[in-house]
């Protein structure tokens, strides 16, 4: 029987998704309390590699089991488990999947926020989940730099070192910026993204916030189809996998 399960999680001292020869990831975590309670050896599949130090909201990830198991009991296990584990992965949801389903081919779309803290004030409460900058940034400026990033481009100019990716073509279909209080959000959908490839705008367009870089760069920066010609790349600590959409 294959199942999908929706997770939450705090990337702060993980590897990221992907399991390594050393050190704790999601997939880690998963594979452990799922060998605890099923007594098999079962791979769990992801929606996508999020790196070291950026946290989910609605990662979706599929296994499969020998046996069949009452959703709400998975769930249950899952968490005890992960518990005992000390891990600092939630399962919010089992489901029962189709056998063609896939966490990762069968997903239409995926959904980022980005979150900035926008004061001078270092932070307590929220330490290692928002990007702290010190001075205003205009609002209105970086979105009217976002714009350009919207629809199909090559996006070479944020890609990051290292991609797989075979085409760095992508189609940005959402790229909205809104505030509340201190914070601002940065609400990002595509089909798929290039490594690093949020993480880079927004580092480029915060560029823009804070005067350096004028709305219209944004432009000039992906024709250039150069990573040196963009911004700095943004901490993984303000990056979460909002939702996977199929």
């Amino acid at each position: 029987m294959r199942y999908k399960i929706t997770i939450e999680y705090d990337g702060t001292n993980l590897l990221g998704w992907q399991k390594q020869e050393e050190g704790v990831s999601v997939q880690y975590f998963l594979e452990k309390a799922l060998e605890g309670f099923s007594h098999q050896n079962i791979d769990v599949f992801g929606a996508g590699r999020t790196d070291a130090g950026v946290h989910a909201l609605g990662q979706v990830a599929h296994f499969d089991l020998e046996t069949k198991m009452d959703t709400f009991h998975i769930r249950e296990a899952f968490n005890a488990w992960l518990r005992n584990l000390e891990a600092p992965v939630s399962v919010l949801d089992v489901e029962e999947a189709t056998p063609d389903f896939h966490a990762r081919f069968s997903a239409k779309g995926r959904g980022y926020i980005y979150r900035i803290l926008n004061r001078r004030a270092p932070t307590v409460l929220l330490s290692n989940r928002v990007w702290t900058v010190g001075y205003p940034l205009d609002v209105e400026r970086m979105r009217e730099g976002a714009k350009f990033l919207l629809g199909h481009h090559d996006f070479s100019s944020f890609r990051g070192a290292g991609c797989q990716a075979l085409s760095p073509l992508k189609t940005l279909d959402k790229l909205d910026i809104e505030t509340s209080g201190d914070e601002i959000d940065f609400i990002v959908e595509a089909r798929s993204f290039l490594y690093h490839q949020v993480r880079n705008m927004v580092g480029t367009l915060k560029s823009v916030g804070d005067g350096k870089l004028a709305p219209e760069d944004i432009k000039t920066i992906l024709e250039k189809k150069d990573r040196a010609s963009a911004g700095a790349t943004a901490p993984a600590c303000g990056l979460y996998l909002n939702k996977v959409m199929y």
